[in-house]
């Protein structure tokens, strides 16, 4: 296939001396001649290769800009198959064309980098001509990757615009349309001047007689670039459209088949919805809607509600997207979501349960069809892995954690068994007093718990944190054992079993009355903070514990500041002593002692001047600190009024408070639903 051409001068570089993520870039060559490799898994081994050294988490590196000449090579050659992926590379290395870090140098004289990806951006783009041609080529995966090429490197927008108006009238295949549709809105975005021919082309597409799949793509383009060009009724037509498509396509399952290969590549196809197309079309379109919750909740409903399995599948997926964002009313999409707990297909089972878990209380309203398959599937309740402790089933996790008590006898029965699951004890928060039958035989797990077992903390926290949601005088014992079994000097892992039990019996408070004098006997050493809390809660000695408190406080270094300044809050006036050191804590750096320290300093002073300035610029600043700052607000009263302006505006307000922050998972939307619960107590005091 004339390697001696397209490998010409591969020899001549000095890749020894060169680098890519594992370290010298010797190996790159075999990487290059086996995307060009007549053998399927040999190109899929190199393109995995050059991701997982060469282009590692999109960095680049000087192999990188080495390889950009062959990679433009072996892309041109028609005789190799999948270039389309290589095509791919090669845009991901020349970044979105829109520019980016400045040029520069380091001090040893090697390139920044952020000159490194300016240099590969220039290198990229020294092979749009490269792209252009490969727009016709005779690979569909080609042309649709290199018109995703042009778009972005070749810099004559009226050239640009004009390619993908002819390709569009001479392209067959339906994914490089798509490619297409995605082309103009990407080059409405980068060429505003332009953006309106490219608008009119999205809006033509956007109606008959272009087909349902290239209708959905250029809506969704349109929602992003031109949204008063959609057409009024856009979701029922959406819905239609989405409904006309899944008609016309193969049947498909709701997640691929293993390919022969363990690469990165290979994962990456795995994880990939078997409908990735029609995935991709629906989530472009929930992107761009955004806040417009109503249509988003309309839009997600008619998915779910459609005959079609892989599209409801796609939709299951896709709904934390929505969830895990905005607030609202999301109980119709929950409910249809329950419903898919009673399909046939495993996958779209697994899928529906593994959303319904994330959401807490909010997955209430398909807790009858969580129970139903609950009740009918007892091989669900317990999940047992190769390597690790059982855990709970996604099912029964996922009902305990909405509140039903439905879930207390099956719990029970999974108490009783062998092997109880490691996070059970984990879900009883969540059921309430519902589950208070379940705290004798949470008592006699406890107590089964071996103390010189490398698992101890694993089995019994999360047995000590169900525990400390009931009446504690009867489990103090359990607990004693616990604090009296882990000898002076224990290993890390220990010593948090101990601090954990400290705060079950803090929370137990003068019903742990009997532990305190051995909780007096760790008042010393780490877990000091946490025995102090324990005693003051049993005992309010102020005279204990202060001293080591205010102690803790003064060390610059102690990681127990922030706990110490949390048990000062809750004495109260009793902690007066500690009011200087907490005033000069208020000036920290650390947002997480800072303002620790400015709520005990007001509910211990009930002076606010210097705290309130410290929770309203931590409020704007860390949006995972409010629920601390509402906490504070409830404890100290009316005199909270002064920030009550802060909750209501919270209340009102639409997007989830984790939201675009950095958090992600299912504790996002119950942390935000717990924060706007508790705005809503101390607002419903005024």
């Amino acid at each position: 296939m004339g390697e001696d051409v397209v490998f010409t001068g591969i020899d001549e570089v000095d890749w020894a001396s060169l680098r890519h993520a594992y370290g010298s870039a010797a190996d790159v060559p075999g990487l290059l001649r086996g995307l060009a490799s007549t053998d399927a898994a040999e190109r899929e081994i190199a393109l995995d290769g050059m991701y997982g050294a060469v282009h590692h988490q999109g960095d680049v590196y000087d192999s990188t800009l080495a390889c950009v000449p062959f990679l433009l090579a072996i892309a041109g050659r028609e005789e190799v198959p999948d270039r389309g992926g290589i095509v791919e590379l090669l845009v991901s290395i020349g970044g979105d064309g829109e520019g980016g870090a400045d040029d520069g140098d380091g001090e040893d004289g090697e390139a920044s980098a952020g000159g490194a990806y300016a240099m590969a951006r220039a290198a990229v783009r020294a092979g749009t001509e490269t792209f252009v041609r490969l727009t016709g080529d005779s690979d569909a995966g080609v042309r649709g990757a290199a018109v995703g090429a042009v778009v972005r490197f070749l810099d004559e927008p009226e050239r640009v615009l004009g390619l993908l108006r002819q390709r569009i009238t001479v392209e067959r295949d339906d994914r490089v349309l798509l490619a297409l549709t995605e082309g103009l809105g990407f080059f409405a975005g980068r060429h505003p001047g332009h953006a309106a021919e490219a608008v009119d082309l999205l809006v033509a597409q956007s109606a008959p007689p272009y087909g349902p799949g290239l209708r959905l793509a250029a809506l969704g383009q349109l929602a992003v670039r031109a949204p008063d060009r959609l057409p009024a009724d856009l979701v029922p037509t959406a819905v239609g459209l989405l409904r006309d498509r899944s008609s016309q396509r193969p049947s498909v399952r709701c997640a691929p088949d293993r390919p022969d290969t363990d690469t990165l590549v290979g994962r990456l196809r795995r994880l990939r919805p078997s409908d990735e197309e029609g995935s991709q079309l629906l989530r472009t379109l929930h992107t761009a809607l955004g806040g417009r919750v109503a249509d988003r909740i309309a839009l997600l409903s008619g998915q779910l509600s459609s005959p079609d399995p892989t599209d409801r599948c796609n939709a299951v997926w896709m709904s934390m997207g929505l969830f895990g964002e905005w607030r609202g009313d999301h109980s119709g999409p929950v409910a249809l979501i329950g419903a898919q707990l009673g399909a046939e297909e495993d996958r779209l089972r697994d899928a529906a349960t593994s959303v319904l878990e994330g959401l807490f209380d909010l997955a209430a309203p398909a807790a009858d069809d969580l129970h139903a398959l609950v009740t009918s599937r007892p091989d669900l309740w317990v999940r047992h892995w190769e390597h690790g402790a059982p855990t709970l089933g996604g099912p029964l996790k996922a009902l305990a954690r909405s509140g039903d008590p439905r879930a207390v006898p099956v719990l029970g029965e999974v108490l009783a068994g062998s092997g109880v699951p490691y996070d059970l004890g984990r879900v009883i928060p969540h059921l309430g007093r519902s589950a208070a039958v379940l705290a004798p035989a949470l008592r006699d797990r406890l107590a089964d718990v071996p103390l010189d077992s490398p698992d101890a903390y694993d089995r019994a926290a999360p047995l000590l944190v169900a525990l400390s949601e009931f009446d504690g005088e009867e489990s103090v014992p359990v607990v004693l054992r616990l604090l009296l079994g882990v000898r002076e000097g224990a290993p890390p892992r220990d010593l948090l079993l101990v601090e954990t039990a400290l705060r079950t019996l803090e929370v137990f408070g003068a019903a742990a009355r009997a532990a305190a004098p051995v909780v007096r006997d760790l008042l010393e050493g780490e877990t000091s903070v946490a025995a102090a809390a324990a005693l003051w809660a049993a005992e309010e000695d102020a005279e204990a514990v202060l001293p080591l408190l205010i102690r803790e406080l003064r060390d610059d270094g102690s990681r127990r500041r922030r706990a110490a300044a949390d048990v000062l809050a809750r004495m109260g006036p009793a902690a007066g002593p500690a009011a200087d050191e907490l005033r000069r804590l208020t000036g920290e750096p650390d947002l997480w002692q800072r303002v620790p320290a400015a709520c005990a300093l007001w509910r211990i002073t009930g002076d606010a001047e210097l705290s309130l300035p410290v929770l309203r610029d931590a409020w704007s600043v860390n949006p995972h600190i409010r629920r601390t700052i509402v906490a504070c607000v409830a404890a100290v009263g009316p005199a909270g009024a002064a920030l009550h302006d802060l909750l209501r505006t919270e209340t009102a307000a639409r997007r989830r408070h984790t939201a675009g922050s950095g958090a992600h998972g299912s504790h996002d939307v119950y942390s935000d639903e717990r924060l706007l619960r508790e705005c809503g107590e101390v607002l419903a005091g005024e």
